[in-house]
């Protein structure tokens, strides 16, 4: 299928834990995640794609959603808000509910994927912030769908895919993924019921296993390990 290159790009502890606030020791997860950001940078990708629960987790700044009726139904056609952006951050927002101050975070052009499902006001809402967005899906996202507006509307040939679980699990699932970039830290996260870097829902059944084939393994700073892994 026609779609970007995506590598997962992920920080775990050993047992695959990826919820950072249980690991009380924040200075030594400030150093984990510079690692992370500074590999992150050395990609070069055109974007990077974030779930909406992650999203507002690590980016939300309390903004609201100025939502107002337009005159005209809006169509369910992609909408691009800044042709010229160069770089992405690609959310997935299946209802509509994330706000915005701007239409970038740290200068990377936000699109957000949507189904149709999604309400009038917010596309409107959307519009007059410039922010990009395409249809993926009538209630649920396609996530073979969005990949394949992305890369066609958009100049993004590789993306950065980075969590949360559900996500990555769907991605997995689909078998989308083509790489994956892990940093493994010295940490055992025995917290019961906390995400780990793969999950899937009980709608989608069975997950699947991917056989992977080691491309890389760096030892970096602080006993971290950074694992490369291609799809056989």
């Amino acid at each position: 299928m026609n779609k970007p290159y995506i590598i997962c790009h992920m920080v775990a502890s050993i047992n695959g834990k990826i919820l950072t606030e249980n690991w009380e020791h924040p200075q030594k997860v400030k150093q984990y995640s510079a690692l992370y950001n500074k590999i992150h940078e050395d990609y070069h990708t055109q974007g990077w794609i974030l779930g909406r629960v992650s999203l507002e987790k690590d980016f939300y700044e309390g903004a609201k959603a100025e939502l107002i009726q337009p005159t005209n139904t809006m169509s369910r056609a992609p909408f691009i808000g800044d042709k010229t952006a160069k770089s992405f951050a690609v959310t997935v927002d299946t209802k509509g509910k994330l706000a915005w101050d701007t239409n970038e975070i740290g200068g990377d052009h936000i699109i957000a994927v949507l189904t149709e499902d999604v309400s009038d006001d917010y596309l409107y809402y959307l519009q007059r912030k410039k922010i990009s967005y395409v249809f993926a899906g009538k209630k649920e996202v396609d996530i073979k769908k969005a990949l394949h507006h992305l890369i066609t509307l958009f100049p993004i040939k590789q993306l950065m895919l980075e969590g949360g679980s559900i996500l990555n699990g769907t991605f997995l699932n689909e078998g989308l993924i083509d790489e994956f970039s892990v940093l493994i830290v010295p940490i055992a996260d025995g917290t019961p019921n906390t995400p780990t870097v793969f999950e899937i829902t009980k709608q989608a059944g069975k997950g699947k296993a991917a056989l992977l084939k080691l491309a890389g393994v760096e030892k970096l700073a602080g006993d971290v390990v950074w694992l490369r892994y291609v799809l056989k």
